[in-house]
């Protein structure tokens, strides 16, 4: 499936109001990257081939969200997504504003086109880099549908008021 990107990356995106990136800059940077894990453990890595773990391994990555003024920091431990501690230089760092993580999780932008007009950073290993926009350009359905799904299976096995599954 050829990805939709149906928006030209503008000089700018929507930012997000002074007072929520404040308040992003006033958390605690630990407990964001255990709930980042969360969501790339139940999302992503049910997609991840095997090389691409593999390559992964022990490498430290962080997702930075200009606007919002928070960066989340994680690695590959061989079975999942693992959070770490905000210290050190990561092995790559990919930062955007919320905007346009959100339109690059829809596939509405292309990440080559928000790159080239700075709009997407990379920082790191360029090797690296590449491969993770690599897989998730390849991926058949935008993440934030293989997200919804991932969410419908995991409300399957809640309990219900009435003694019952969700359906």
């Amino acid at each position: 499936m050829t990805p939709n990107y149906n928006q030209k990356a503008n000089d700018t995106a929507p930012q997000l109001p002074a007072f929520l990136t404040a308040l992003g800059q006033c958390l605690p940077a630990y407990p964001g990257s255990l709930l980042c894990v969360a969501a790339l453990n139940l999302v992503l890595r049910p997609q991840l081939p095997d090389d691409v773990r593999n390559s992964l391994l022990g490498r430290h990555l962080r997702v930075r969200v200009s606007d919002a003024g928070v960066a989340f920091d994680f690695s590959w431990n061989g079975a999942s997504f693992t959070a770490r501690r905000h210290d050190g230089v990561p092995d790559l760092e990919i930062g955007a504003c919320v905007a346009d993580m959100v339109a690059l999780a829809r596939r509405q932008q292309d990440p080559d086109t928000l790159f080239f007009a700075r709009r997407l950073t990379m920082e790191g290993d360029t090797e690296l880099g590449l491969l993770v926009k690599n897989t998730l350009d390849a991926m058949e359905v935008p993440l934030t549908e293989v997200g919804k799904q991932a969410v419908l299976r995991l409300l399957k096995f809640l309990p219900r008021p009435n003694g019952g599954a969700v359906r």
